[in-house]
């Protein structure tokens, strides 16, 4: 069974948030992606602090296919620099993780 991952964003608002996944899930580049509810973000950008409301992003997809998560995430995002981490799913049910995989096994990448 392939590498499953779990690709983190945030963007600035429910109708980004929303056509990103869209996207995502249309050009079978996840399986699965869950837009949460907002929140406050806090961090320093080019120096000076920032607090700013943001949409949260769960993607759920291959090893094999993050190169092509990651360039759609950054073609589409609005910021300068887009938040992009990709954990590996170590552990997870079995049955679930294999529906990620077959459900992008016949997959054709951006």
């Amino acid at each position: 069974m392939p590498e499953t991952l779990l690709v983190l964003t945030n963007l600035p608002d429910a109708e980004s948030a929303r056509n990103l996944a869209k996207g995502l899930v249309g050009m079978r580049l996840a399986a699965c992606v869950n837009v949460l509810a907002p929140c406050l973000s806090f961090y320093t950008w080019q120096g000076a602090p920032r607090e700013d409301g943001e949409v949260p992003l769960l993607i759920k997809t291959t090893a094999q296919l993050y190169p092509d998560v990651q360039s759609y995430i950054k073609q589409q995002h609005p910021y300068e620099l887009p938040e992009i981490i990709a954990m590996e799913i170590t552990s997870g049910l079995p049955d679930y993780l294999r529906w990620v995989a077959d459900t992008l096994s016949t997959s054709t990448p951006a």
